[in-house]
Formats: C-alpha cells, structure tokens, sequence
C-alpha cells in the first residue's frame, strides 16, 4: 500500500521556553494520548491526529539549540518526554525518535545556513521522518543507496526499510552514499517526484509506527539539504550515544506503563487463587513480592536514564574521547536494563493477570509486544561487552550509531 501523501506542516506550532513547559506538555498530551492506545493498536490506527497535536504542542522542537529560538532542554528531559510518551502508546514513543536524531546530526554536523533553515522548520512544526535502514546487506551498518551530483543537487537512487516515521513526516532524512565513498544525510522532501512510501510495515508489536520502506527513483534534491553523516563518528561526537538513549527512553516508558498496568489489573480484576483463603490478588503476598521486585528495576532503569543523560549534556558541552565514552557507557547501561525491565513487566503484568490480560477488552498483552518489537533494535547483548570490556581491559566503547 503506497501512503497517502496528504500530510502537511503545522505552521503554528508552540515555542517552548523550557524543561519544564517540556515536561508539562507531554504529561498534558500523553494522558490523553493513552485514552485510545488500546484501539489504535487492536485497529492499527494510524496516529496522524496524535502526531498532528504532538507537532502542535512543541515538543518536536525541544532541542532546537537556544540560538535558534528553540528550548534546547537537557538530554534527561528529552529522555523523559520520550519515556512519557512510550509509557503511553509504545508505538507514538517510537515515532519522534529519529526526527530527533535527524536534529541532532544537524546540530553537530550541518553549516550555520542548513541549521537556520532546518531549524526553523522544526519550530514551525515540520516533522523529519527517517529513511536510513536496508535490507539484503552483508551487515546492518552497510548501505547502498546512492547520491550522485546533478546540477546545483543531486539524485538518489535506492530501497529503505524500518522507515520508522516516514509515513508522517514532512521531511526524509535519509541515509546515502556519495561517489567520494562517504556517508551523508539527505533531508529529502517528501513530496518529491520519485519518493514513495509504502505502508508495509507488519510487525506484531509497535503496530503503528509507520515503519515501513521507502524507495528513490532518480529522486531530486538541493545541495543545501545534504549533510555530512559519516564525520558524526569520525571525531569524538554525542550522535551515537543520543541515539540510543532515545531507545533506552522508550523502553523504560513502555515498562512504566506495563508496571502501571500490572497494579492496576491486580488491584481492580486479577482474583486470588482457589483455596488460597486470601481474599483479593492484591493480598497474595507472592504477588507483593513480585511488583516490589518489578518496581526496584523500573525505578533503577529511570535513575540510570537520568544519569544518562546527564553524562551526555557533559559530551555536547566537551567532546572528546573520554566524555563521549563516558556518554556511550551510561546510555548503554540504561539500554541494558531498559531492555530487561521492559520485557519483564510486559511478561509479569499477563503472568499476574492471567489468560485475560490479553484480552481485546484490556488490551494488556500489548506492552510486551511492543517492548520485544522494540528490543530488536539493535542487539543488547554488544552493550554488555562493551561495558564489560571498558571495566575490565580500560577498552573505550567504539564510536558507532549503535553503542
């Protein structure tokens, strides 16, 4: 199915001055987000009236640097926007992840002139999608689709997938490969003769987020729109570190709201076993026990996403090679746990609730599928090597999109 290309800019989106305007927002928008979660994910219904009043509301503008006219909160707010949402709707968390992303390459990457004008339109309430995965490579890190000069730009040629967000932005950020061998970001238009989106994504988890592939026909773009991609890992930079906190942001949300979930069900419709003489769920002490065993690991996944964040405002403000080390090292410990603690309270909170959780009338089964979706990401178990390996043999963590 080839998405519908009627997706316009909200020109007059909020400016928010600060974190806490930030955090307030998304509070306000993710309550009410969380009202249809449920349907959105039993109907697979597409968030574009969501997306629209997240745009609306600001928040896609939070890390527009000061300079800029943008807020430019810290990295443990955007984490906390980010986990808020994800807590909410696993899917709508998963949507802003790489317009964020496409930001932040800018911000480190992109001329005085790119910053202005892209910038801008992130205020305006633009909204940047992400076209950077391929499939049938050797390896995940390698890519095939091509920018070739012509004129004053240049045209792209190639096949994307897990495209997550572009079936809603306004802009494509896409990853190329230029003749000089090198990486870029190609803040493609979407409504460009020889762009298509295809809404093939099928996942059984995160049904909603638009992740599906994107294909470039001979597709025509400014100069002024191509960004060096490639540098963000050729010198100490935060890009790969930012990316993954936005990964350990959603898993931690989507725990929040499946540890939510579990109290509740436990507390309103779970019953005690037969013959147990306890009279409701909530008194089963081998249920007490294990909400405080969930609880203790949810709480530490959000203290070591804070911490996370704030090792990678210390890398923005100095990079070098051990502050960007020390950013990589934090968010991947934050990734490690958010990984197990998301899992473990979606599984928890349908073993608590028994075959009914699962029920369409709960809808609960859907935290766990959104966080075994959402873990596949990229494989947990490197982070634990690289952190071992630091620890252990004094060995910095390599500068990649995925650590």
């Amino acid at each position: 199915m080839t998405a519908s290309l009627n997706v316009t800019p909200r020109q007059t989106a909020a400016i928010l001055d600060n974190d806490a305007q930030a955090l307030a927002t998304v509070e306000a928008l993710a309550a009410d987000f969380a009202k249809d979660a449920i349907a959105r994910d039993r109907d697979r219904r597409l968030p574009f009236a969501e997306l629209d009043r997240l745009a609306a509301s600001g928040l896609l503008a939070i890390t527009v640097p000061r300079e800029f006219g943008g807020a430019d909160v810290s990295s443990a707010t955007l984490a906390k926007v980010i986990a808020r949402l994800a807590a909410a709707d696993g899917s709508l968390g998963q949507i802003p992840q790489n317009h964020f992303y496409a930001l932040e390459v800018l911000r480190v990457n992109g001329t005085r002139a790119q910053q202005e004008r892209l910038f801008a339109e992130a205020l305006s309430g633009v909204r940047f999608g992400n076209a950077l995965a391929e499939i049938g490579t050797k390896t995940s890190q390698i890519r095939t689709t091509s920018i070739t000069p012509d004129g004053n730009g240049y045209r792209i040629n190639g096949r994307k997938f897990y495209s997550t967000g572009a079936l809603y932005a306004q802009r494509i950020p896409t990853g190329v490969m230029a003749e000089d061998g090198k990486q870029y970001m190609a803040f493609a238009k979407r409504d460009t003769e020889g762009l298509t989106i295809i809404d093939d994504w099928s996942g059984f988890g995160q049904r909603t987020t638009g992740s599906g592939s994107v294909v470039f026909e001979n597709v025509y773009v400014d100069a002024d729109d191509v960004v060096p991609f490639q540098a963000s890992f050729e010198r100490p930079t935060r890009v790969g570190p930012f990316a993954q906190i936005l990964h350990a942001a959603i898993d931690t949300g989507i725990a929040r709201g499946a540890y939510d979930d579990a109290v509740h069900f436990v507390r309103h419709h779970a019953r005690p076993w037969p013959d147990s003489g306890i009279e409701k769920a909530s008194d089963d002490p081998l249920t007490i026990s294990e909400i405080g065993r969930l609880a203790i690991r949810l709480h530490a996944a959000e203290a070591l996403l804070e911490r996370a964040g704030a090792h990678l405002d210390i890398a923005r403000g100095a990079p070098d090679a051990h502050s960007v080390a020390a950013a990589s090292l934090a968010v991947a410990e934050a990734r490690a746990l958010s990984t197990e603690v998301s899992l473990a309270a979606g599984s928890k909170l349908i073993e608590l609730g028994g075959a009914r959780a699962s029920l369409a009338e709960h809808g609960l089964d859907r935290h766990w599928r959104n966080a075994r979706t959402h873990t596949l990401h990229d494989p947990v178990r490197w982070k634990y090597h690289a952190i071992g390996n630091y620890y252990l043999n004094d060995v910095l963590p390599p500068r990649k999109g995925y650590i």
